[in-house]
């Protein structure tokens, strides 16, 4: 038996990344898939444990060469998904999660149907600049890009089969693992969209 693919997109600040580690942290036997991408680190990121740096010579290099499952250029920079990594850990039994953004997984729903999407929205506009000015991580200017860009990133919330809003975290946690579950056990589930928050994401700022 192969196993499935999950896909996790998210307006940046949406809190994504917090729940995906988590996650994992309950899963280990799902394997999170590592992508590559153009950015420099972080403070505290590091190579092979949260991507895989290149420069955009090399990225080319792997796009040309059909190396990547997915890829997306995303607030200036680019990020892909190793196609090989991901179909060993799939022929192996092993679910593997992919932590990316609306134009990969549109890219990876192409390739592969059977795969599983979950968006994940904050609770409102205001929280979500709140989160992206807390992490200390970027500049006013990207945050305001950021932000910007996050209107279009909500507007491919229905290519998704499943919304989790990140409100309070446990909360939304509980959420994502109850999908996990279900989509393991192939039993339906019929999860509410909250289509009155996303009318007002969209429409705030």
């Amino acid at each position: 038996m192969t196993g499935t693919l999950f896909i996790v997109a998210a307006p940046s600040g949406a809190g994504k990344s917090s729940l995906v580690n988590a996650l994992l942290a309950r899963e280990p036997g799902m394997a999170l898939s590592i992508s590559y991408t153009t950015r420099p680190p972080r403070s505290g990121e590091s190579e092979g444990s949260h991507y895989h740096f290149v420069d955009r010579d090399a990225f080319g290099r792997l796009r040309a060469a059909g190396a990547l499952l997915e890829h997306a250029e995303v607030h200036g920079n680019l990020y892909g998904t190793s196609r090989a990594a991901v179909e060993r850990e799939l022929v192996a039994g092993r679910d593997v999660l992919l932590e990316i953004d609306w134009q990969g997984a549109r890219q990876i729903r192409a390739a592969m149907p059977d795969c599983v999407g979950i968006f994940i929205l904050p609770p409102s506009r205001a929280e979500l600049e709140r989160r992206l000015r807390a992490r200390g991580a970027d500049s006013d200017a990207v945050i305001t890009r950021r932000l910007h860009n996050s209107h279009e990133e909500l507007r491919h919330a229905g290519e998704f089969e499943y919304w989790i809003v990140n409100d309070r975290f446990e909360r939304a946690l509980e959420d994502l693992s109850a999908i996990v579950r279900a989509v393991r056990q192939r039993a339906p589930l019929l999860w509410p969209r909250p289509l009155a928050l996303l009318d007002a994401l969209l429409k705030d700022g």
